[in-house]
């Protein structure tokens, strides 16, 4: 993907190739961020309940892939915040399995 940027030492424009995999790992942090969200609205609203399988998968997906951008951009706090989300998750999947 191409994308322009200004360069602010001289005022040229400048081609930047941005890698794919910087792309893939951006749309997993923006679905990651996108899935809890839903899971909490869906909660919050009726339409799923905490034990619901949906539930807890959308949570773990969605910490999964805050984990992995935070991460990338070197911001522990919210790994840690998403680790924490994730094994809650998983740890309420195993109990009512």
């Amino acid at each position: 993907m191409r994308r322009m940027k200004k360069s602010a030492a001289r005022g040229m424009i400048v081609r930047e190739i941005t890698h794919p995999m910087h792309t893939l790992i951006e749309a997993l942090g923006w679905y990651g961020a996108a899935a809890i969200v839903a899971a909490y609205a869906l909660s919050s609203f009726g339409w799923l309940h905490p034990a619901d399988a949906a539930y807890q998968m959308l949570n773990i997906t969605g910490a999964f892939g805050i984990i992995i951008v935070s991460l990338k951009k070197r911001a522990y706090q919210p790994a840690l915040l998403n680790a924490a989300w994730l094994t809650i998750a998983v740890i309420a999947v195993l109990k009512s399995a």
